[in-house]
């Protein structure tokens, strides 16, 4: 038997491993398309996540996926997100996945990262851009979100987003910039019905809010009583990472759990332990 040649063998290692590094040689066995609920997590920093990842965060589960910068499903492990490759960590996303699984064993849980740090709610319009990372959040989300459909069918939307917009001039309008972007969503993804989940922006002591960030908190809590598919998600006691913007690892876990305790109350689901 003819031996290999060692730089075709060579070559095929280096293959490997960068296909092992990019998540696109992970083999995934996909339901039927209606026991694979999809989740679409948009927003800015606080929904792509910038917790320090630990190996228990790696840890893959069959039942949870994600669609990856590739288009691709593979096994849902942080950092899950890619707007900002050095600063993206743990979100609140993964630990939502495992939750709302073990109250649903008998489907797959698929999550579609879309999140883009600092972007404000004008870069969540159609055609917009956001100049930091040189994408377009609502575009590349709707590319991303259709491709993911293909797959399954979409049963939650979750939203973090509106520190950018906590300014004069913003804030005042934010409300109903939000309601317009909640109306696209439903409009283009088909989804009159599917629950829009608002986790509330961070609460922390160093930080005290100003009248800004008062009026989006309001605007959040406004839409969802007044809106019957709209769920509102405190964040009461949870603590930032050491900078006052962002929550901590744990923090982002523990709002993981109460995003899809709102989502489970919401769909009549209770945890199956």
């Amino acid at each position: 038997m003819p031996r290999k040649s060692p730089i075709l063998v060579l070559a095929a290692l280096v293959v490997a491993v960068s296909l092992i590094a990019t998540g696109r040689s992970e083999d995934v066995t996909l339901p039927a398309k209606d026991n694979f609920h999809l989740f679409l997590l948009v927003g800015q920093s606080n929904m792509a996540g910038r917790g320090k990842v630990t190996p228990d965060d790696q840890t893959k589960n069959p039942k949870v996926l994600m669609l990856n910068q590739q288009g691709e499903w593979v096994p849902a492990v942080d950092p899950m997100h890619f707007d900002k490759p050095k600063i993206v960590g743990v979100g609140l996303g993964r630990t939502f996945g495992l939750e709302v699984s073990k109250a649903n064993p008998d489907v797959t849980i698929g999550l579609i990262p879309c999140a883009v740090g600092g972007s404000p709610i004008k870069s969540w319009e159609p055609g917009a851009r956001d100049g930091a990372t040189n994408t377009h959040p609502y575009d590349d989300a709707m590319k991303r979100a259709h491709k993911a459909l293909e797959s399954g069918k979409l049963v939650g939307i979750l939203w973090h987003q509106g520190e950018s917009d906590s300014g004069p001039g913003k804030a005042e309008v934010y409300e109903q910039k939000l309601r317009e972007l909640i109306a696209r969503f439903r409009s283009e993804l088909d989804a009159d019905d599917v629950p829009f989940i608002i986790g509330q922006l961070g609460q922390f002591p160093e930080r005290p809010w100003n009248e800004s960030k008062s009026q989006v908190d309001a605007a959040h809590q406004n839409i969802a009583k007044t809106d019957k598919n709209v769920v509102f998600v405190k964040s009461d006691d949870l603590t930032h990472k050491g900078d006052q913007v962002h929550f901590s690892a744990d923090s982002y876990r523990e709002f993981g759990k109460r995003y899809a305790k709102a989502y489970l109350d919401f769909s009549g689901k209770t945890d199956s332990e």
